[in-house]
């Protein structure tokens, strides 16, 4: 089997040292710890604010302490953020709402100065808020940011930087004076390079279009890896707030994920990566093509992903070795350390007291801007089962997209049936920790707060709208249907329905239409929505009831021009079919979750004289989509997991739109449950 192209350079680099070395010299070396965060998503503390309780499975404040404990056990280290920093918890949503006054340093900030961070980059959601908030958070940071694929586009963008210029500086250079191995002094010069992904540009439309450009990750690295070595870098440090990617040969080099292409990128030392909250090294990594996962390496190069919310702090330990004046790597092992053991379901740190001191007063306002009244609810609106029939969480936020939509759409489009998209954010993750089991939407019949449209709706995404044709359409609907595997009508052993592969939020439920899902069928796309078999077919009966009562179904469907309310990231990413800046007909300046509030207040209707509502909000599903039935000359025995709890476990027995029976429970918080689809289904 040929060696990795970076294992045999390592090789040649190794002879060639020890050949020059003079007998009896050791050659000096240097230890360097390398720690990473990456996607804190403004969890500074163990505490869910949803549920109002302590979670010791998450937070900066419990990984602090897995970073001092790691820096107090060797001599040499450094500490980098990956970015997706301020945006993604209540707290973070609370002072982007509230603002910052001139000077004031974000709480976040706060926080991570107290860690004394080395150098930073940006994720995709730090422009969640606008670049004006942006460049205010980030003046509060006592460490240097650097994005190497980010320009400005417009005459200035913040002092100092203007049109054609790197919005920060797309690397940097840091002197480190270190200790080597016999105990004496050395200075290695570090050379940091950040990346996010192009796609900001999509995603972040309403706030960055024509004030940033964003060039390629991996054509950027290219050019400017050889300019950091001709700069001086000793050791370069790739920081990607980009995920893993293609493993082939041809890669797009507009790709949002490149971090396999990275490590293939001559005189890049260790690459640090994040964005997809998945956990690198792990087994279920092993499968790719050059990685080590004992050793934590991609061809041959070390790399790290510390999944999400300070769940884990990314490490690589490196040896240094000098020769001639130059350093190079000599061995290198990467690894994670976890806040919290899912076995034992034990912290295995506790919270840093400087960091709960430091968010002290933003948790306090956090926890009262949570509390605000907005209305009432007359169910339940758990996302137990929403990903496997439809479900009250979807339907509510359908119910208040379409609801926003429809009041400012504009005349020349109003004949036009308005459908809306949505989908499950919180449904129980990769199904891997306790984390993951907490993972669900909660909110219970009576008084609705803004913790309760937080949860329900979880991201600052804005309200958009795309006009699109009934095959397009259907092609929409065929993407989201990947999340099921493929069932074999034909076996009686036990069969998983979901693809945990296809995240929860890409399995959108479109409103105001009706069909079924034929998960006996083959997938047409995978989970980016790429054509994997043409002639697949897993939508069926799927059709529009205008209202005068005509039904267009197939052909008359296909034609037919609709309207769909969904959010600014689904609008202008162009993954699904029907989607893209070009469909675009509608945007606004209201957050989805703005339109949801409005919608249950408005449902609602408080009384002032009363002080009470007189009404609430029916988030009842009206099940406009379906799995199909089944038909098979054996038992088929289908299972999918869901949390286990009480509460699950009742909301279930009540609501259970197919025969369902609970079957096991997991000790990391989940119970799998049978599902029968050799049944009649209720009527629509």
């Amino acid at each position: 089997m040929p060696q990795p192209r970076s294992s045999m350079l390592l090789l040649t680099l190794l002879t060639g040292l020890f050949a020059c070395s003079p007998p009896n010299e050791q050659p000096v070396q240097v230890k360097l710890r390398v720690l990473e965060t990456s996607d804190l998503h403004a969890n500074m503390l163990d505490f869910n604010y949803y549920s109002g309780q302590t979670d010791p499975s998450l937070g900066l404040a419990r990984t602090a302490s897995l970073i001092k404990a790691a820096r107090a056990q060797v001599q040499n280290s450094v500490l980098v953020d990956n970015g997706d920093l301020i945006q993604g918890s209540p707290l973070g949503d609370y002072i982007a709402q509230r603002g910052l006054a001139e000077g004031e340093i974000h709480p976040i900030m706060l926080a991570l100065n107290t860690l004394d961070y080395d150098v930073a980059t940006l994720g995709n959601h730090e422009f969640n808020f606008g670049l004006p908030f942006l460049y205010q958070t980030l003046a509060g940071a006592n460490f240097p940011y650097t994005s190497a694929n980010i320009y400005c586009a417009e005459v200035q963008c913040r002092p100092g930087v203007k049109q054609g210029e790197h919005l920060y500086p797309p690397y940097i250079l840091q002197q480190k004076h270190v200790i080597d191995t016999q105990g004496q002094p050395q200075q290695i010069t570090l050379g940091y390079i950040g990346f996010v992904p192009p796609q900001i540009l999509s995603w972040d439309k309403q706030h960055l279009a024509g004030k940033l450009r964003v060039d390629s990750i991996i054509d950027t690295a290219k050019r400017l890896v050889p300019e950091m070595q001709a700069a001086g870098a000793d050791v370069i440090i790739a920081i990607a707030h980009s995920g893993l990617g293609h493993t082939g040969v041809e890669v797009d080099p507009m790709a949002e994920n490149m971090v396999y292409a990275l490590t293939q990128v001559p005189g890049i030392a260790t690459v640090l990566f994040g964005h997809s909250h998945a956990v690198f090294p792990a087994a279920q990594f092993q499968h790719l093509p050059s990685a080590d996962i004992t050793q934590g390496l991609l061809n041959g190069i070390p790399a790290v992903m510390p999944g999400r919310w300070g769940d884990h702090l990314g490490m690589v330990d490196l040896t240094l070795q000098q020769n001639a004046g130059e350093w190079q790597v000599v061995s290198a092992q990467a690894q994670t350390l976890a806040v919290f053991d899912n076995a034992t379901q034990q912290p295995n740190v506790e919270a840093d007291a400087a960091i709960v001191a430091a968010v002290a007063e933003a948790h306090q306002g956090t926890m009262a801007f949570m509390q605000r009244s907005i209305g009432m609810a007359s169910a339940d609106m758990y996302s137990f089962l929403a990903q496997i029939q439809d479900d009250p969480t979807v339907q509510l936020v359908a119910d208040a997209q379409r609801t926003r939509v429809a009041e400012l759409l504009p005349p020349e489009l109003q004949d036009i049936p308005l459908l809306s998209a949505a989908a499950p954010f919180k449904a129980g993750g990769k199904l891997e920790s306790s984390n993951d089991a907490e993972q669900y939407i909660q909110v219970s019949q009576g008084p609705l707060s803004f913790r309760n449209a937080a949860d329900l709706y979880l991201y600052p995404n804005t309200v958009v709208a795309v006009k699109l044709n009934g095959a397009e359409l259907k092609d929409w609907l065929e993407c989201s249907a990947n999340q099921f595997l493929q069932i074999d009508l034909t076996s009686t052993a036990p069969q998983t329905l979901i693809n945990l592969a296809h995240s929860s939020y890409n399995f959108d439920v479109i409103d105001g239409i009706h069909y079924q899902i034929d998960v006996s069928q083959p997938s047409k796309f995978n989970h980016r929505c790429e054509l994997v078999n043409a002639s697949a077919n897993r939508i069926v009966d799927l059709r529009y009831t205008d209202a005068s009562g005509k039904v267009y179904r197939d052909a008359e469907f296909a034609a037919k021009s609709f309207i769909v309310a969904t959010n600014n990231y689904r609008a202008y990413t162009g993954m699904f079919a029907g989607t893209g800046s070009d469909k675009v007909v509608l945007e606004l300046p209201d957050t989805n979750r703005e339109a949801l509030v409005a919608y249950i207040e408005q449902q609602s209707q408080y009384d002032a004289a009363s002080d009470r509502y007189l009404s609430a909000v029916n988030p009842k599903a009206d099940h406009n989509w379906r799995l199909l039935p089944l038909k098979s000359a054996v038992q088929l025995d289908l299972r999918f997991k869901t949390r286990d709890s009480a509460a699950a476990q009742q909301f279930i027995q009540a609501n259970n739109y197919w025969p369902m029976t609970k079957l096991s429970s997991d000790n990391v918080g989940f119970a799998e449950y049978r599902l029968d689809l050799q049944v009649a289904a209720p009527a629509n």
